[in-house]
């Protein structure tokens, strides 16, 4: 797939931007200033595959706390500023690989001017964050209200305020709820600016409604070669993010690796109950590193074809199923050991 040739930026030991592959992100719900229960979240999020991770900055012990967090994660981490740069300058001062600030809402020129000096002194890249809800009166009032061209007007202003101080070490992200909305301001973004975008949908939703539009509106984006680096925004556990951000990836042929499965919708023919079975292996194949797809499927009648595209699958019959490779039938079992019998074909795979 075609992709936007982007500055190359580096974030703790992760690079995006150029010939970069996609990096995903995720962000800490947990309180920063609570280091246990963050860097627990953060190693989770990590063994799930996340590559860059932010944890919110609103306090300075939250700060602080960044540089006992750094000691004990894997990934590069970046802070969330908001209102004050005292914080931005204190989390970078502790560790923090890149901060994430709204220049607009930190307050005078002199005061941007000390946080980029901070960052310049240790070559910490800023992402310029702007989303629907912080476009400033003057924006709204000339595109009267928020509009894609608006977004990225203001994002644009800040990026060259930051180049203007002497600074270009920069990601920039432009985020709406609205589905398309945010689509037509990266087409927009992508045609005026080199630094590499930071992709997402803001304040998307629950799990399910969050990862449709989300699906929706990066698939959109990345299809035309748009974004560096993603975050699926859910309220819910960050986790979840991950697997939604890994599956748009691998879906649009931007990742490969893990497992995919696929599983029939069911019908009147399904005997077994379908619904709790692919749940449980979808559940089950995230701890297996293998690049091949499995199959799920509700009856004997078209299990066999329907999976012969599958790397291997299961089908189920009436208290009973088949074990299923590249469309052969290999054995049948018992409907309760459907699930293990996978699971040891997928540990001894390729022996």
């Amino acid at each position: 797939m075609f992709r936007n040739k982007t500055k190359e930026i580096a974030i703790g030991g992760v690079k995006i931007g150029g010939d970069n592959p996609i990096a995903i992100q995720s962000m800490t719900n947990t309180k920063t200033e609570n280091v246990t229960d963050t860097v627990s979240q953060i190693l989770a999020l990590e063994k799930a595959g996340c590559e860059i991770v932010r944890s919110a900055v609103p306090t300075m012990e939250a700060a602080k706390a960044f540089r006992e967090i750094k000691k004990q994660i894997h990934i590069p981490l970046v802070a969330d500023i908001h209102f004050d740069y005292k914080l931005a300058i204190a989390a970078v001062e502790n560790g923090a690989d890149k901060i994430r600030i709204n220049p607009g809402n930190i307050g005078s020129r002199d005061r941007i001017r000390e946080v980029v000096d901070c960052c310049r002194e240790r070559q910490i890249p800023i992402r310029v964050g702007v989303n629907s809800g912080s476009l400033e009166k003057d924006l709204l009032e000339k595109y009267d209200g928020v509009t894609a061209e608006g977004l990225v007007e203001s994002a644009l202003q800040k990026a060259e305020l930051i180049c203007d101080m002497g600074y270009d070490n920069l990601v920039i992200s432009i985020k709406s709820s609205d589905v398309m909305m945010c689509i037509r301001a990266h087409e927009c973004i992508a045609e005026k600016t080199q630094f590499p975008l930071h992709v997402g949908i803001t304040e998307s939703g629950t799990i399910y409604s969050g990862s449709v539009k989300s699906a929706v509106g990066l698939g959109n984006i990345l299809y035309q070669g748009i974004g560096d680096t993603i975050r699926v925004s859910l309220t819910g556990d960050p986790v979840q993010e991950i697997y939604a951000a890994k599956l748009i990836l691998k879906t649009l042929g931007l990742r490969t690796g893990g497992i995919s499965v696929v599983s029939c919708p069911t019908c009147g023919r399904t005997r077994i109950d379908l619904i709790t079975l692919a749940s449980q292996v979808e559940e089950m194949v995230k701890e297996f590193d293998l690049d091949i797809k499995v199959a799920v499927m509700g009856c004997v009648v078209n299990g066999p074809g329907e999976a012969r595209e599958a790397d291997i699958g299961i089908a189920g019959g009436i208290g009973e199923g088949l074990l299923i490779k590249k469309g052969e039938i290999v054995k049948k079992v018992p409907e309760e050991e459907l699930l293990e019998t996978l699971r040891q074909e997928l540990l001894h795979w390729g022996s």
